[in-house]
Parts: structure tokens; C-alpha cells; sequence
């Protein structure tokens, strides 16, 4: 299978760890070697991916502070955007608030570089404002792997995960930079090595210790440029690409309106466990059942998100009924990706669908999740679920954790648990992708 980005691009293998991802970006699945728009798929052009890099113009980019690319520093050179030092920090001309900023780097000997971003042009340096992603050959300095100065450090701020994996100097590695309701990530060569928080006393605490605190704006700012740093060695990016969270993506529907379930019903029947309130939908638990969708669809991208209550913190389990056919019973003939407490992302195959997963991950109908994404209860977590013809993924908090193929094809309603413990949903979105 060729690699796919909805975070970018995924790989399938087999065994309990079956699903290795890059980072070209988050969650509809992009191919290595791209340059521009024309490359992205219709699934992740139609999740917002779009290319911050074609190949052959840095047009997406200017200087830090000045309205055109620099003359000098950076070229373009065989398809990559090359810094030969001397051009200064290169910056989007857009800014983002929440986004997911994916990207492919190669470091020469010794080399020194960085991504920032929410980046503000109050200061005289891009690091002043912006958090760094770190790019280092990390050999060339004598870093450990959980080095807080390492590749894919936040720098100074957040060590990488220990279990890293560094490609040499002169390979390519694939960055992945996550920012949404103030959770920050870093991937690196598909593995999660950062997470960490924007809105609490720790994050403060990180600046209050770093260099950072002598800058006034520091880590703080709403929204901003994503920078490439001159750090005076020559570096090479390629594929650079984006997609704005915070922005609605063309077609979008929204399928819960905020305020009552115009659109939905219960099934098997009855009065529904379902209220609204301050725009979330609250499933109470009881009695048993799903709240669906009347309309029905067979390729989309579904994202939404869901947290156990706040107030009790008791978990517990549901799940989403996709391509729901036959009678609506309890369960009815669908794919469900389940939400059970520390089992998000497993599949459940109900009545049969025929549908094939990671042998290695299945027993019966149930195919486990290569790992636990899922954040503690109470907190909000969102989920990103691509129905794409005969393909379906799962991604949990940006992270890729299952997928089927050769899956049924045929249109049905979507469904929402109600399976014994009350749990909230918010920002349920569909974007049809026929």
C-alpha cells in the first residue's frame, strides 16, 4: 500500500503495531515527494490540507518582518526549500491559530534549525514569540534523545519522548506540529513525542524557567506566522503543508446544530437520553440505544469531540455506528468505532460487515487500536473518523490508531451510543467527500 495525511501519511504493518504513521499531516493521509495542491488527495483537500510548498516558488513565504522571501539564504533548489544561512527566519504569510502544520527536514553536519509558530512580529527574532519545534543533528551535538535542545523538543520548554527515532544527517525526517484548544504536539517520524498544555499554571511555570520569560508575548499569543529558522547551517524542507483547525472546511455540515436534535432520532425508540445544554449533547446512559442521524451518507469525514463528565469523572463506554443498515435494533449491522474508556479507536464490526483489519489487532469483531490516545476523563479529546469508498480510519487526539479496507460500501445513518454512562459530544461535522 502506498503510503497516505489526514495527520499524513500512514503505512500499514503487520503485527500488534501495525499502523506507522509520518507527519505530513493530520488525518486524511499525504504521500511523500508531493510538492503541491495537485498532489493532495480529495479526502485531504477536502479535511483543508493545502501545500505551503510547491516545488518550484516559496510564494506561501516571506522574511520575519519584511513583505517579500529573502534575496539571499534561501533557495529553491531539485524541489526542496533550502537554507544556505544569511536570508534570517522565513515566515508564512498567513497566520494560524489552531492548527496542524506537517513537513519533511534533512540537517547537514552538525546542523541547527526550528519551526515556530504562533509566531508575532513584536520582536526582533521569531523565537521571541513563538514556540520551537527543534531541528538538530542531534549526533553532530551530542544530544540524548529526551533532550529538551533534541530534534522535536519544544525547545527548552518540553523534552521529546526517549523512544524517538532520528533518521542520520542527509535522510529525511517527517515533523508533525499540532496545536488545537490550547493542546500543543510534536511528532516525529510518526511517533507522538510532545504533549503539553497552553492554558494552565505549568505552562507558565515552563516559560517562568526558560530564557523565554524576558520576552514579553512569549507562548501566548492567540494566533501567528509558522517560521523556518535561520540558524546559520544549511537545511533542506520539503513538503511542507498545512490545514487551518480553526477554520470550517469548504462543504462542511454541521450535524448537531448546538441547540436540539433537529435532524436526529432514537432508536430502538422511545424518549431519547439525550439533552442539550451550553452547545454540548449530553447522553445520560440509559436506557440503551443511539441517537442517528436521519439522513444517510457513505463517504465523509466525520470529526467531533467527546469527554466523560467533568463533574463525576466516571467513564465508561459508547461508541459511533457508521454505515448503519437493517433494522435499527439493538446493536444494528454497522462499523462501529468504539469510545469505551481506554479502548478509543477500536473497531467493532456488527453483524457482519464485510471489512478487513490488522489480523494481528482482531479477535472476532473486534479489532483492538494500536495504542491509547485517548485524555483523562473529564477532559475534552476529539476524534477524526475518514470513511473514504472502501477505506475507513481512526484518528484520536491527532494520532492514527486503526483502519480498515475493503470495506462495504453503501450509504447509512450514523449513530451515537447510549450505553450506560453518561458522555458528552460537541462539534459533530461532516464533510461529504461525493
Amino acid at each position: 500500500m502506498k503510503p497516505l495525511v489526514l495527520p499524513l501519511v500512514i503505512i500499514l504493518l503487520a503485527g500488534s503495531t501495525a499502523v506507522a504513521q509520518t507527519a505530513a499531516g493530520t488525518s486524511a493521509a499525504v504521500q511523500t515527494g508531493a510538492a503541491g495542491d495537485a498532489d493532495l488527495s480529495k479526502a485531504e483537500r477536502a479535511a483543508g490540507w493545502k501545500s505551503l510548498f510547491d516545488g518550484k516558488t516559496p510564494s506561501a513565504w516571506r522574511a520575519y518582518r519584511k513583505p517579500d522571501f529573502p534575496d539571499k539564504g534561501w533557495i529553491v533548489e531539485g524541489g526542496l526549500l533550502k537554507c544556505t544561512a544569511g536570508g534570517g527566519d522565513i515566515i508564512t504569510r498567513d497566520s494560524y491559530s489552531d492548527f496542524e502544520f506537517a513537513f519533511e527536514f534533512k540537517v547537514s553536519p552538525k546542523g541547527n534549525s526550528g519551526v515556530m509558530y504562533r509566531v508575532a512580529e513584536t520582536h526582533d527574532a521569531t523565537w521571541k514569540t513563538g514556540p520551537e519545534y527543534q531541528v538538530l543533528d542531534d549526533a553532530g551535538h551530542a544530544k540524548q534523545p529526551s533532550d529538551w535542545q533534541s530534534t522535536g523538543a519544544l525547545y527548552e520548554l518540553a523534552s521529546p519522548a526517549a523512544e524517538k527515532k532520528v533518521r542520520p544527517v542527509g535522510e529525511f525526517n517527517e515533523g508533525r506540529i499540532r496545536v488545537r484548544d490550547n493542546v500543543i504536539q510534536h511528532w516525529l517520524n510518526g511517533l507522538k513525542v510532545v504533549e503539553c498544555r497552553m492554558d494552565t499554571p505549568d505552562w507558565r511555570d515552563r516559560i517562568n524557567a526558560s530564557k523565554f520569560k524576558a520576552f514579553d508575548g512569549f507562548g501566548v499569543q492567540p494566533a501567528g506566522h509558522i517560521a523556518l529558522q535561520d540558524h546559520g547551517n544549511e537545511i533542506w524542507y520539503r513538503n511542507l503543508r498545512i490545514r487551518d483547525l480553526a477554520a470550517a472546511p469548504a462543504g462542511e455540515i454541521a450535524l448537531f446544530n448546538g441547540r436540539d436534535l433537529d435532524g436526529w432520532s432514537f432508536a430502538p425508540g422511545g424518549e431519547a437520553p439525550f439533552r442539550v445544554e451550553e452547545g454540548v449533547l449530553i447522553c445520560a446512559g440509559e436506557p440503551t440505544g443511539y441517537l442517528r442521524t436521519k439522513a444517510a451518507y457513505r463517504s465523509y469525514i466525520l470529526r467531533f469531540d467527546w469527554r466523560w463528565s467533568p463533574v463525576t469523572r466516571r467513564t465508561g463506554n459508547s461508541g459511533v455506528l457508521l454505515r448503519i443498515s437493517g433494522e435499527d435494533r439493538v446493536w444494528p449491522r454497522c462499523v462501529e468505532a468504539q469510545l469505551q474508556h481506554e479502548r478509543a479507536g477500536d473497531f467493532w464490526n456488527l453483524g457482519g460487515v464485510p471489512m478487513k483489519t490488522d489480523a494481528g489487532r482482531t479477535n472476532g469483531g473486534n479489532t483492538r487500536a494500536r495504542l491509547n490516545a485517548e485524555r483523562a476523563p473529564g477532559a475534552w479529546n476529539d476524534y477524526e473518523i475518514v470513511v473514504d469508498g472502501g477505506r475507513i480510519a481512526l484518528w484520536v487526539n491527532g494520532e492514527l490508531v486503526n483502519e480498515a479496507t475493503e470495506v462495504e460500501q453503501m450509504a447509512g445513518p450514523i449513530g451515537f451510543q447510549s450505553e450506560g454512562t453518561e458522555i458528552h459530544f460537541r462539534r459533530i461535522r461532516l464533510i461529504p467527500l461525493e
